[in-house]
């Protein structure tokens, strides 16, 4: 029976996708390198830096340590003021996120930086829903490895139990995500996998391994969840 779930964060639950592409396009293209829609969606689950160096080699390009840092931060300044206006979060997500958090641990896994996350929950006043958090500092291998859920369950773990629950199983925590290697890495981790197909459509979900795809993520209800994940 699930007792706890991990949310993938851009994409899942902000719809952000566009807004961090549009951001490295323009930072980009002034170093010289052009970043397609292609090139930016055949990346999804690296970290900021594995991003970097990522394009920085598809275009033949030497880069320092100090340059990944200086392009991190303008792409970060720059996502802040696109979303500032208003933040885009997936119709429904903020209901369902305050549902779930009634019947289950809530953690939250992510190649994004911290301060990004730690920006959109505060503003939506989403904050206190996750017990536990990881981001792009707190890993070494990105996604599709399942290094980031294994740190997020035993964190999540160690949240319920220190709140008086009985310690949890891999098999007892879902996985939300909308990226195949999202999908890979909670499969690998060994845990319950629902995929959402925000970003790439249910196909790819489901070859990546996906236990369950759904369009209609905000409609669940933690009844449905318990059934459907046994």
């Amino acid at each position: 029976m699930i007792k706890a779930i991990l949310f993938d964060f851009n994409g899942v639950i902000i719809n952000d996708e566009p807004l961090h592409m549009k951001a490295y396009q323009e930072i980009l293209s002034e170093e010289g390198i052009a970043l397609s829609d292609e090139h930016y969606y055949s990346c999804m689950g690296m970290d900021d830096k594995t991003f970097i160096n990522a394009q920085y080699k598809r275009a033949e390009k030497e880069i320092t340590s100090e340059k990944i840092d200086e392009i991190m931060n303008a792409k970060t300044m720059r996502w802040r003021e696109l979303v500032a206006e208003e933040i885009p979060i997936f119709h429904g997500m903020e209901n369902f996120i305050r549902k779930m958090e009634k019947d289950f641990a809530l953690g939250l896994v992510s190649m994004a930086r911290r301060e990004e996350i730690e920006f959109v929950l505060e503003t939506l006043n989403l904050r206190g829903c996750f017990s536990a958090i990881v981001s792009a500092e707190d890993i070494t291998e990105c996604k599709p490895n399942p290094e980031s859920y294994r740190k997020g369950f035993i964190r999540l773990d160690a949240a319920r139990t220190a709140q008086g629950h009985n310690p949890i199983v891999q098999g007892e925590c879902l996985v939300i995500e909308d990226a195949p290697q999202g999908i890979i890495a909670g499969k690998r981790a060994g845990m319950k996998t629902l995929g959402v197909p925000n970003t790439v459509d249910a196909a790819q979900l489901r070859e990546a391994g996906a236990d369950c795809v759904t369009d209609k993520l905000p409609e669940w209800m933690p009844g449905a969840i318990r059934r459907v994940f046994v």
